[in-house]
């Protein structure tokens, strides 16, 4: 099976992304989370589940684990694999996720591991080559591997968890423990809310000696809902204008006799035009604005694939090659220097 290694990826939103979609998932991204607010939550509708990072704490849980999670259609996994604990929340989230088209790899995952136990399912997404490499794909080259130091490392551990109803129920997901965790009956409707609550709770329980945390939501593809919603308004302006113009809708649009009349007065059909054209003009700039992040994702993600270690060196070398790199070295020793002094000064005169 190869190199079983799984290396440590960033939390970040391009990055989830991109792990999505190289594994096969279609339609979806994720979102960085600043605010739980409604309006916030609800600008980002429709929501697949929630991801939430933290500094991993021991300490007692007493909550029970919902014994009846494998007939309500859960899939759970526990985590087996060290570092895995990302990949398998956005797994997680994907896969309990029926409306999503998660590919042949995750579909072929699940229907593999159909009745098996958490911890074999953990070991399956563990031992999945295709998984394994676009996880590691965030790792750049490293011809040199800097020892481990335990004293910088302070022993903090980072772990993913995940929210998103299932059957009419609110779970998290954590691959650590022995099954998932039902926090609430809710609807479609109503979940958000409740995992909003779920999430404060817990940041409000570090928060005493914490800061680090990080929540992201699984999406619709940006992309995609505003293209749909701006071919909707384009078809509008194309209904109103007929029926300003020849006082009957388009050839189409009346032989679909599915669509909501339009009213007849010219005014207010001038009004709804005007309207229509407005936001799709929104949707336009929303839509640019969304196929830029996915350019700057795109060019972050490959710097984060590319080993930078030879082009230092060559410039190091080329450096002491015309002599100038002593004087560089000199000249930051002296104002590394300098700087400490002026620390020690600002320390004393407190």
């Amino acid at each position: 099976m190869g190199d079983m290694h799984w290396t440590t990826i960033e939390s970040d939103p391009g990055v989830f992304t991109e792990l999505l979609e190289r594994m096969g998932v279609k339609g979806v991204q994720m979102e960085e989370l600043w605010s739980l607010d409604e309006d916030s939550l609800e600008s980002l509708k429709p929501i697949y589940g929630l991801i939430f990072l933290f500094k991993w704490q021991k300490e007692t849980d007493d909550r029970p684990v919902a014994a009846d999670y494998e007939e309500k259609g859960v899939f759970f996994a526990n985590q087996v694999i060290h570092n895995a604990c990302a990949t398998q929340a956005l797994v997680s989230v994907v896969l309990n996720r029926p409306e999503l088209d998660i590919g042949p790899e995750l579909a072929q995952l699940k229907e593999f591991t159909a009745g098996m136990p958490a911890e074999m399912k953990g070991l399956a997404i563990g031992n999945s080559d295709t998984i394994r490499s676009v996880h590691n794909s965030f790792s750049p080259p490293q011809p040199i591997i800097p020892e481990k130091d335990d004293d910088d490392e302070k022993g903090e551990a980072f772990h993913f968890i995940a929210y998103l109803p299932v059957g009419g129920a609110l779970y998290e997901l954590d691959g650590l423990k022995p099954g998932p965790i039902k926090l609430a009956d809710c609807t479609q409707d109503d979940w958000l809310p409740k995992a909003a609550a779920a999430v404060t709770d817990r940041i409000g329980r570090y928060a005493a000696n914490e800061v680090k945390f990080n929540l992201m939501a699984c999406i619709q593809d940006r992309r995609q809902k505003y293209a749909n919603d701006l071919a909707q308004q384009l078809h509008l302006q194309e209904r109103i204008r007929s029926k300003l113009e020849k006082g009957e809708p388009p050839v189409a649009a009346a032989a679909s006799g599915d669509e909501p009349p339009l009213p007849d007065d010219p005014d207010t059909l001038a009004a709804r035009l005007s309207e229509a054209e407005a936001e799709a003009e929104r949707l336009q700039a929303q839509l640019a604005m969304e196929e830029d992040k996915r350019r700057r994702w795109a060019d972050e993600n490959t710097r984060r694939r590319t080993d930078f270690i030879p082009l230092a060196f060559q410039l190091l070398t080329a450096l002491a090659q015309k002599g100038q790199l002593q004087p560089l070295v000199d000249k930051a020793v002296e104002a590394h220097k300098l700087k400490r002094e002026q620390q020690a000064q600002k320390a004393g005169g407190q």
